[in-house]
């Protein structure tokens, strides 16, 4: 009899397992697809454009040693070979990535599911906490795996040899369970997803900022000590391996895992230890009509957005002063140009390619902001406002242009803050070039919206995954499509391509006008659809 239980709730927890995986999937194969595609570019594109040693001695000397690139890069080690330069930008730049995924797995397997009412129905059966935990890290264990194999498939297709190939995807992969411990603790503590998200990026921002501060600056190497982005670093691959350096993501992440068990098991379903609105102090203001009403459920998120790009455009100005075009030709310009780095040669060309990277953030903002409209809906409250004097045109469009407001001051926010790092040390950036570079990622994000809520309107339980999607594809076709030289036509096919590298360059208006009026026509059609589909739940 024992046996038979034992065996039934073995198969339960296998069922969750699956369950927690496909709910996951599109996530995850997203990812995997950016994880081997970018791996395997890369190693391409270096061959490509660096294929005599004379090319790649140059590179070393000049663009490798640009503490600029440090930022986003991390420490290079031997970038002569094609193995030090894939570990080198791969390593950094999906060690990012894998952050963010890290993040974003287990606040939606668990605080989602809380915050939808999932969780207590599931709860309500023969399922005990502890089991439906382990389901749902065991699923998230699975999507680490897959883009492990995805990264490391990348690598090795790309001519990495196949150990190698295996460490570098390890050591980039050590980076999402310690995340995945951070948003288990952020999902305990807040009250609801989007906090915990708030909450969790907030803590990414630090391990990032923590990185950047060790890679650029003298003096402050053991820094890398204190984040898991260093400790990607620390592991070296192809740089002298340190295999011993994976003990402290896996201290870390048991820690945290055993941190959130702690918290979970005193903690009721659907709340969370910090207090919720309802125990704040009454405040009425923003409740007039449903557009005040929706700045009113983004401030917290807004206000984290704000303090980010603060943070980071300070920091960007500050390394801009790092940038210099001594040593390097202007062949070797065109050569760094097609590996996706643009005109960085000056502190303007570096600043402009670093807003191509703002463009792509706000963007996302404004994606996330559908989202946050496809929230209330299937959360029923939609249905609850139409009954009354509320028309759906009204309600899109207020969201929309709260959205769009929302994404000219963080943008403005972002050139104003990295005019501020750049003038602090001295680099001659003026304040309205900067304001500029800040507005000029406006008309991509305003295409994308639009393009967002057309999704939202035609189909609301996918329309976030296509958004997020379409934005993803159309960044990684700018930094591959050159690579692979693709036609000239073909590569003009993403908005990237038309958004000017202010401040090195001139404000293109027929671009952004024509961004503009797409995105308009698309919010426009948006709103048509949306007036004449049935409201649908989660």
């Amino acid at each position: 009899m024992a046996s038979t239980e034992t065996t039934w709730r073995s198969g339960l927890a296998v069922t969750l397992t699956v369950r927690a995986f496909r709910d996951a999937r599109t996530r995850t194969i997203v990812f995997a697809a950016l994880f081997g595609i970018y791996a395997y570019v890369q190693a391409f594109g270096y061959r490509r454009a660096y294929p005599t040693l004379a090319d790649r001695l140059a590179f070393a000397a000049t663009f490798a040693a640009n503490a600029g690139l440090r930022l986003f890069y991390g420490q290079p080690h031997d970038v002569v070979t094609v193995n030090g330069y894939v570990a080198w930008r791969v390593g950094g730049t999906l060690a990012i990535a894998a952050a963010a995924f890290g993040l974003l797995a287990p606040v939606r397997a668990q605080r989602a599911e809380e915050d939808a009412g999932r969780t207590e129905l599931v709860l309500a059966g023969a399922v005990g906490r502890r089991t439906l935990s382990l389901s749902r890290l065991t699923a998230i264990g699975a999507g680490i795996v897959l883009i492990w194999v995805a990264e490391f498939v990348g690598l090795a297709g790309g001519g990495i040899p196949a150990g190698g190939a295996a460490y570098l995807a390890l050591a980039t992969a050590s980076v999402i369970p310690v995340c995945v411990g951070v948003g288990a603790v952020t999902g305990q503590l807040a009250p609801n997803r989007r906090v915990a998200l708030e909450l969790g990026g907030a803590v990414v921002g630090l391990f990032f900022i923590l990185r950047a501060i060790a890679d650029t600056t003298s003096g402050a190497a053991w820094l890398r000590w204190a984040t898991p982005l260093g400790w990607a670093e620390e592991l070296r691959p192809f740089a002298g391996p340190r295999p011993i350096v994976l003990l402290l993501p896996l201290v870390a992440t048991l820690l945290l895992l055993l941190v959130s068990e702690r918290i979970a098991a005193h903690r009721d379903i659907g709340t969370g230890v910090l207090p919720t609105r309802d125990s704040a102090d009454p405040n009425l203001r923003l409740l007039s009509s449903p557009t005040l009403y929706a700045l009113r459920s983004m401030r917290g998120t807004l206000l984290v957005w704000l303090a980010t790009f603060v943070c980071f455009g300070l920091i960007f100005g500050i390394v801009s002063k790092s940038i210099s075009s001594a040593g390097i030709s202007a062949s070797l310009q065109k050569q760094i140009a097609k590996l996706g780095a643009g005109s960085i040669a000056t502190p303007a060309g570096y600043l402009g390619f670093l807003f191509i990277l703002v463009v792509l953030a706000v963007s996302f903002f404004v994606c996330s902001q559908v989202g946050a409209a496809r929230q209330e809906e299937a959360e029923q409250r939609l249905e609850i406002l139409f009954a009354q004097p509320v028309s759906r045109y009204r309600w899109l469009t207020g969201r929309l242009v709260l959205a769009a407001l929302a994404a000219a001051t963080i943008s403005l926010t972002a050139g104003l803050a990295t005019w501020a790092g750049a003038t602090s040390v001295g680099t001659d950036i003026s304040l309205p070039r900067m304001l500029e570079a800040g507005a000029n990622t406006l008309p991509a994000a305003i295409l994308f919206l639009g393009i967002a809520a057309l999704a939202y309107a035609a189909a609301p339980r996918a329309g976030l995954a296509i958004a997020y999607g379409v934005v993803t594809v159309a960044f990684l076709w700018q930094l591959v499509g050159a690579v692979l030289t693709a036609p000239h036509w073909l590569l003009d096919a993403t908005p990237f391509a038309h958004v000017a590298l202010i401040p090195a360059q001139p404000f293109r208006p027929a671009a952004a006008a024509i961004m503009i009026a797409i995105g308009l026509v698309t919010a426009l059609a948006a709103s048509l659809v949306f007036r004449r589909r049935d409201l649908l739940g989660a």
